[in-house]
């Protein structure tokens, strides 16, 4: 088949594009949800796994009230907390269920069936980060690999959907490519230690900014802080990190913020134009979000946002990414 007779043919596959790009959404939601339920400290809402307190739904009579702390007496029922909690699992559950449909409708276009089998398998490993996330009483180890594998997910999903999309992007000059990837690199990096100052309760360690404690340079414990091998407790509610790990990472994440946003950007004027003025606007509301979060003592909303700007930020680096790629004419000629 020519070229020209396959791009022909790609309106066939609207149903799986349509598929795709809803479960993106849901992706999103998912995420944004993660964030929430670790900022409200609803992460052990439900003691238990996949249900809630041996339910389904999170109990609401009295008599399953009864019945549920007679199951978990150690675990009083707190019911917007199960309810936060139940409700990101239903929504991981219907994204798990959308990626199920994604390798039905690629099998049947007869398409490489390589890329949705490995978001197949990441969303089942994503089920048991979530499950580990529970019976681990939240390990902050396994808290932050949930949190990659949520960004991962939503990742690839999105490539997947640029991928079958017809639309060409704007092209980038490939010479930049090595700098994307560089961007990325480190918004990965910067990512995980974000996910690791909060899984380990140390967003709010420095009271101040651009101070900490009134001092550039406070006292800290950068092995402590970075110690992945760290003894925990029974429920790691609270955290146990020392004060001054807490400090390194905090410090740490708020070094990482200043790299990235450096670098994002002079990577932004140096690609100009329309991809350039997005990828700016993103990174410098990204770091004044982060900025707002000490400033204004974590506001949720805030908080949130903060999470969800690091995912779109993400998004649009990969995007970037792309573009540096050749044409699809070109692709199919070589």
């Amino acid at each position: 088949m020519s070229a020209t007779e396959s791009v022909n043919s790609r309106p066939s596959t609207q149903p799986l594009r349509l598929l795709v790009g809803f479960a993106i959404l849901v992706a999103f939601v998912v995420v944004v949800l993660g964030a929430y339920t670790r900022l409200v400290d609803a992460g052990l809402g439900c003691p238990d796994w996949p249900g809630c307190y041996g339910q389904l739904l999170v109990p609401s009579t009295a008599e399953e009230i009864a019945s549920a702390e007679a199951l978990f007496p150690d675990t009083p029922l707190d019911q917007a907390k199960a309810w936060t909690e139940m409700v990101h699992r239903y929504f991981a559950t219907g994204l798990g269920i959308l990626v199920i449909g994604i390798v039905v409708l690629a099998w049947y276009y007869k398409l490489s069936l390589r890329f949705p089998l490995v978001l197949l398998a990441l969303v089942i490993l994503q089920g048991a980060f979530g499950a580990w996330t529970v019976t681990l009483k939240l390990w902050p180890q396994v808290v932050v690999a949930h949190l990659l594998g949520g960004f991962t997910t939503l990742l690839l999903l999105w490539w997947y959907l640029l991928k079958l999309s017809s639309i060409e992007l704007p092209r980038i000059a490939t010479k930049l490519r090595t700098s994307i990837y560089l961007f990325i690199a480190l918004l990965v990096v910067q990512i995980s230690l974000g996910g690791w100052v909060s899984a380990n309760y140390a967003a709010l360690i420095c009271p101040d900014f651009p101070l900490c404690h009134g001092t550039l340079l406070p006292e800290m414990d950068l092995v402590a802080g970075l110690n992945i091998f760290q003894a925990i407790g029974p429920d790691y509610t609270g955290g146990e990190m020392s004060h001054e790990g807490r400090v390194a990472i905090q410090n740490l994440h708020r070094w990482g913020a200043y790299i990235v946003f450096v670098i994002g950007v002079i990577l932004a004027w140096r690609i100009r134009g329309a991809s350039g003025l997005v990828l700016g606007a993103v990174v410098c509301a990204q770091v004044a979000l982060g900025i707002s979060n000490v400033l204004f003592v974590l506001p949720l909303p805030i908080a949130v946002t903060h999470n969800a700007g690091a995912a779109l930020l993400l998004l649009v680096a990969a995007t970037l990414a792309l573009q540096t790629q050749p044409p699809r004419k070109e692709q199919s000629e070589q």
